[in-house]
């Protein structure tokens, strides 16, 4: 049986394929992806009442969360938006940290292996940098300003 987070899952999916065959880049134009993912939610939403789709449920939830999945950093992206975040850092996939006025807090938000994963190689996209076994620590800077640092987690067990 479907559920609501299968319709997120389509919408998104239905998104990235117009993004990819439109050209667009959410990075660096995400006005015209903005609007697509409003349209495609609209859409969606409209044809799940004639048909076996899943309801949407709460349209601009929705849309947030597509954008934060294509055009942002997905889970993390909360906590970017968060003007009183001073600082993010993920130990591992399931202990994501975050500093509000000096004071550290374990967060609810839990990262797959390959979500985390995905997400550095995002965010290491727009510096131009990589990270990999020839290169196991990098620091960056991001579009925004924020300075990210990452290390693959293999070396700091060793």
């Amino acid at each position: 049986m479907p559920t609501a987070t299968s319709a997120l899952d389509v919408v998104d999916g239905e998104v990235r394929e117009l993004i990819r065959r439109r050209g667009l880049d959410p990075f660096t134009d995400p006005a015209p992806v903005r609007v697509l993912v409003r349209d495609v939610v609209a859409d969606y939403s409209e044809r799940s009442l004639t048909s076996a789709l899943p309801p949407i449920g709460d349209p601009d939830a929705v849309v947030r969360d597509v954008l934060d999945r294509v055009a942002g950093f997905g889970p993390l992206q909360r906590w970017f938006d968060d003007p009183e975040v001073e600082e993010i850092w993920v130990n591992e996939p399931g202990r994501v940290f975050v500093a509000r006025r000096g004071r550290s807090e374990l967060t609810t938000t839990i990262l797959g292996a390959g979500q985390l994963a995905d997400l550095v190689e995002r965010m290491l996209r727009t510096s131009g940098r990589r990270i990999d076994m020839s290169q196991p620590f990098v620091d960056a800077v991001l579009p925004d300003g924020s300075r990210l640092h990452v290390v693959i987690p293999d070396i700091i067990a060793a």
